[in-house]
This record gives C-alpha cells, structure tokens and sequence, in this order.
C-alpha cells in the first residue's frame, strides 16, 4: 500500500527529497539493528572508500533484495509501492547497501549524484529513487546526509575520481551552493528520506563515539532498464512482501541473513564505475 501524499509529491518535485519519519516501527528496526550488528557476512563483505583525507567509509552492497530481513525491509509494500506510485511505473530492486560510517573512523562522503555514475550502467534516464533508512541515529556529528534542496534540478553534472570515491564537477558544485539551500537530514532509527538520483548529497566524516549505519535500498523502473550490462541489474521482476514478514522474518534468526554480498574490491567495473558512495 502506497504511503505517498500529496505533499510527498510536491516535495520531491520541488527539493528532490521528502522523508517519511518513523517509516518502520521500533520492533521493526530493532531486527534490522541485531542483525547487522551480528552480521558477519556484512563485515567481511564490506569494501572500503578513501575520502581522499587518509579516512575512509565501509560498506556492503547486493543486488538482488534476498528472503532475509534486509529483503523484507527493501521489498515491503510500503516501501515499493510507494516507490511505484512517486516514478509512475513498475519498479524493480536496482540494489540495496549498508553504509557503516564507524564511530571516530568513519570518513566523508564528496558531493556527488547517484545518476552521476548510474548513467555509466546504461540508464538513459534518471528514473530511479533510493531511500535511505536509517539504522542509528544521524545527526550532525556523527555525519548525517546532506543534501542541495532542489539540485537535482540542475541534470547529470560530470563525476571524477577523488581518492576511492565519485564526486561531482567542483566548478558546478560551489555555484550550486550559493544558489541551492544547505539541509542536513537528521534521521531517527526506522526514519527515511527518498531522494532524487540527480539530488546533489554528500555526508561529513563520523568524528562522534557513535556509529551512523544506514540501509539504502535503490529502485529502477521497468522502462528503464538498462541497455547494456553492467554490475547491477537488469529489470527483474520485484516479488513485493506483505509488511508483516519483517516481523516473521525477523524472529527467525535461521532466516534473517539470507543475501548474496557483491565483491566490491574484486569488481573492476564497480570500481571503474565510479564508486558507489552515500
């Protein structure tokens, strides 16, 4: 069941981004909480990010959404058909990733667009939406999203490397901050913000005692599938779930993990394709 409003709508339009506060109940979060924690898969599969400065950022990403708990979350109606309703169309899971911004370690993220690099997978339009859920809290500082309110206007700005990671065309970011309004995206655990892949974004480096890990499940629309291969995939048909098999799902703890990791470090495409970052 599709939770988008009116003023979802005109948010989105406008700033690029709306959220949804409490998307997922306490409970709800609370599996998704202990199963990353004990996740040792998500920590070995976890790849590093230089920010450029010597820090870095984990995380783990996969591609398709699993019949684990981060599958249930991704493929909840909700969530998809409230993706659905905000593109106009059939969506599909593009892929999911844990970003682990560690306490006192965890390093920036530079400004950039999701479609930035995207594009170079073969999309030729950016009908596309992630949304981030956070797992701890985000605040300021322990190095919450920010974002340029209504950037994603601006189209697809060019990306280059900086260290490990994507970021945007220097020359039209510092314009873009005189003219778009600096937001930080302060979330609490079971919160989320959908966003707009042409929505310019980057997050400080973690210099708190707490961690920031957050869950970003990414979507495409079936008449967007790309036109050539690449390391994500293809429109595959979404297989939605019943909100109520997060609950099922997490109180089972033989089912909770049940997701392929990709191998970030030994993709040369992935890397080559511009970092994935957040």
């Amino acid at each position: 069941m599709s939770l988008l409003t009116d003023d979802h709508k005109t948010a989105y339009e406008k700033d690029g981004y709306f959220f949804v506060r409490e998307l997922f109940t306490k409970q709800e979060i609370g599996f998704l909480q202990e199963t990353a924690a004990n996740d040792h898969a998500l920590d070995r599969a976890s790849s590093s990010r230089d920010d450029g400065t010597g820090a870095s950022v984990r995380l783990s990403l996969w591609n398709h959404p699993g019949d684990g708990i981060y599958g249930m979350f991704a493929r909840c109606r909700r969530l998809v058909d409230t993706i659905g309703d905000l593109l106009g169309d059939e969506v599909y899971h593009y892929h999911s990733k844990m970003i682990l911004k560690d306490a006192k370690t965890g390093g920036s993220w530079a400004w950039h667009q999701d479609y930035g690099y995207w594009y170079q997978n073969g999309l030729l339009t950016p009908e596309l939406c992630s949304v981030m859920i956070a797992v701890d809290p985000a605040t300021e500082e322990n190095g919450c999203l920010q974002v340029l309110q209504g950037s994603h206007k601006m189209g697809r700005i060019n990306h280059a490397l900086t260290g490990d990671q994507a970021g945007a065309d220097m020359e039209y970011v510092e314009p873009a901050m005189d003219r778009f309004p600096l937001a930080h995206c302060r979330l609490s655990p079971g919160d989320a913000v959908f966003f707009h892949p042409n929505l310019l974004h980057c997050s400080a480096a973690n210099r708190s005692d707490n961690a920031r890990w957050a869950l970003i499940c990414c979507y495409n629309t079936k008449r967007n599938s790309p036109f050539k291969e690449s390391h994500h995939p293809a429109y595959t048909p979404l297989h939605k779930v019943d909100d109520s098999q997060i609950i099922e799902v997490g109180q089972d703890h033989t089912k909770r993990t049940s997701v392929e990791y990709a191998n970030l470090d030994s993709d040369d495409r992935s890397a080559k394709s511009l970092a994935e970052n957040q």
